[in-house]
């Protein structure tokens, strides 16, 4: 399998924590008008101090998705268009949820592939490669292509965590929808050891093609699932 370096580059703790307590809204696990459990306690499962969480639920009152009540508690407000760093991101554990990072592993810009779909306006694009992992388990591999023509210059030490909200911050582009399509293909000969499953071997995969704000597409991406630990979910509400 190829030996590939890999970077890291991570949200702070707080925004971790409160990207993780979302997807758990979004997916169910945590319900419409519950009541979480007692701040201190709460820090002391999630391995934090008090001081980081109450900035982890500041931010999820500020997009929305809980309601803090004094001298009662803290509550989830169900919501479905939450401005969440992870809102597109639809992979997650077998046993539900799971908190994603990302290792980018290559950005190359290239002649766009012939088999992709159009996309975007120029001929080449950036070919971002990352492996994700859900609760520090590798589960997904991505090759992304960004268009060539939204930025004249893309470096691996230009990315972070999550691409969209760098894409927003620097480029932006704002990702407003995304199309998948689920099929069946092949691990890549790129794969890091790290993934688990060997190249060429099956495994569930995720073509998208992601649209900015004025509605073009400027994103198209491969995602292969390791199976054995993840599963790509879409809920319809």
């Amino acid at each position: 399998m190829a030996q590939i370096q890999t970077q890291i580059q991570t949200l702070p703790k707080y925004i971790q924590i409160s990207e993780m307590l979302i997807r758990d809204v979004m997916a169910g696990r945590l319900v419409d008008g519950e009541r979480l459990a007692p701040e201190r306690d709460m820090a002391q499962d999630l391995g934090i101090s008090v001081g980081t969480l109450r900035k982890s639920l500041a931010d999820m009152e500020s997009k929305g998705v809980l309601e803090r009540r004094h001298g009662s508690g803290n509550y989830i407000k169900a919501k479905l268009d939450v401005a969440a760093v992870y809102s597109f991101f639809r992979v997650e554990l077998l046993s539900g949820g799971g908190l994603p990072t990302a290792e980018v592993l290559s950005v190359d810009q290239l002649a766009k592939p012939r088999a992709a779909p159009k996309f975007g306006m120029a001929e080449h694009g950036y070919r971002i490669r990352r492996l994700r992992r859900l609760n520090g388990i590798p589960a997904v591999l991505e090759e992304i292509w960004l268009d060539g023509a939204v930025t004249d210059r893309l470096t691996k030490e230009d990315l972070g965590e999550s691409l969209y909200m760098y894409y927003r911050n620097a480029l932006n582009l704002w990702i407003t929808k995304a199309e998948d399509s689920v099929g069946l293909g092949q691990v890549p000969e790129w794969v890091p050891s790290s993934f688990g499953q060997d190249a060429q071997s099956a495994c569930v995969c995720v073509e998208r093609t992601s649209y900015g704000q004025d509605g073009q597409s400027a994103e198209y991406s491969l995602n292969w699932v390791n199976s054995a630990v993840a599963r790509y979910v879409a809920r319809i509400r």
